[in-house]
C-alpha cells in the first residue's frame, strides 16, 4: 500500500485543496492537452516547473507524488525499450544484428518517458487534492449540459468517484490476500512467468469475491440512507469559482500558449538541436 499512491487523497490545508473541483478538473484536462503539444526539452522543462510549483503549493510531499509512477513503471520501461529499438530516424549510434539504435530513437524515447511520467503525476495531483465527493460534484456540474439529451450525468459522476475511491482499497485488499497466501506457503515471487500467473489464481478469486462483497455492502448502505439520484437533489456546498481558480486558469493558459509558441513559431525543437550539437561536441 505504501508503494501505491494513485487514487488516494492527501489532506492538507493548501490553496489548491480549497479550489473549486471543477477548476481542478479543467486544469488537469488542459495540462494533459499541453503534454501532447510539447515537442522540445524547453517545453518539457516549462511543464515540469509548472507541475513542481503546483506540488509545492499543494503541500503534498514530492516523494508521495513520485510514488504514483510506480504503478506504471512496467509500462514506462516497455515504452522506452520499444521506442529505442524500433524508432529508426536519425544518425545510427549502434548496430548489431537486428538491433539499431539512433540518436532520434534516444531523443524520442526520452521525450515519451517524460510525457507518460508527467501525465501520471499530473492526474495523481487531482486525486491527492480533491476528495471523492468533490470530484463527484465537479464532474456532475461540468457534465450538466448532457442532461438535456438524456445522459444520466449524476450516475456517471458517482460511478467514477466510487471507482477512484476503491482503487487504493482494492490494492490494500490485494496485499492482504497475497501476504495470507505467502503465509500458507504459496510461491508467488518465484518460478517462470506462467508459473507466477498460475500462482496468482488463488489471489484473484478471493479478490473478486471481496470486491463484489464490498460493492453489495456499499449498495445496501446507499439504500439504507435513502440515497436517490433524482433531479431535485440539493447540495450542502455550492460550488463557486474564486480568485485562485481564475488565476490558475490564467496560468495554465499561459503555459499552453508558451508551449504552442515553442512548438510551432520557432520551427519545433530549436533547443533540442542545440543540446544534440553540444553532446556531439563532447
Amino acid at each position: 500500500m505504501n508503494n501505491f499512491a494513485f487514487g488516494q487523497y492527501y489532506p492538507t490545508n493548501s490553496v489548491i485543496h480549497k479550489m473549486d473541483p471543477r477548476c481542478k478538473i479543467i486544469i488537469v484536462i488542459l495540462y494533459m492537452v499541453a503534454i501532447f503539444l510539447v515537442k522540445s526539452y524547453a517545453a518539457y522543462l516549462l511543464t515540469i516547473i509548472f507541475l513542481l510549483t503546483s506540488i509545492f503549493i499543494s503541500k503534498v510531499p514530492l516523494k508521495v507524488v513520485l510514488r504514483s509512477i510506480k504503478a506504471v513503471i512496467f509500462l514506462l520501461i516497455f515504452t522506452l525499450l520499444i521506442n529505442l529499438l524500433f524508432y529508426k530516424q536519425g544518425n545510427v549510434l549502434f548496430h548489431w544484428e537486428f538491433i539499431t539504435i539512433t540518436d532520434g530513437g534516444i531523443d524520442f524515447s526520452i521525450k515519451m518517458l517524460f510525457r507518460l511520467s508527467l501525465l501520471v503525476m499530473g492526474a495523481s495531483m487531482l486525486t491527492f487534492t480533491t476528495t471523492s465527493s468533490e470530484l463527484t460534484d465537479g464532474l456532475e456540474s461540468l457534465l450538466k449540459p448532457l442532461k438535456y439529451i438524456g445522459v444520466p450525468v449524476h450516475d456517471i459522476a458517482i460511478i467514477m468517484s466510487i471507482a477512484l475511491r476503491f482503487i487504493p482499497t482494492l490494492v490494500e485488499e490485494t496485499n492482504k490476500i497475497m501476504n495470507a497466501q505467502k503465509a500458507r506457503g504459496a510461491q508467488l515471487d518465484t518460478g517462470s512467468f506462467f508459473q507466477r500467473v498460475k500462482a496468482m489464481l488463488p489471489v484473484l478469486i478471493p479478490l473478486f469475491v471481496s470486491a463484489f462483497r464490498r460493492a453489495d455492502e456499499l449498495a445496501n448502505a446507499l439504500d439504507a440512507r435513502c440515497y436517490n439520484a433524482c433531479e431535485n437533489r440539493t447540495k450542502m456546498k455550492i460550488l463557486k469559482f474564486g480568485v485562485a481558480d481564475y488565476l490558475s486558469l490564467a496560468v495554465i493558459a499561459v503555459v499552453i500558449a508558451l508551449i504552442c509558441v515553442d512548438a510551432y513559431a520557432f520551427g519545433s525543437c530549436w533547443i533540442d538541436k542545440a543540446i544534440w550539437a553540444l553532446l556531439a561536441g563532447i
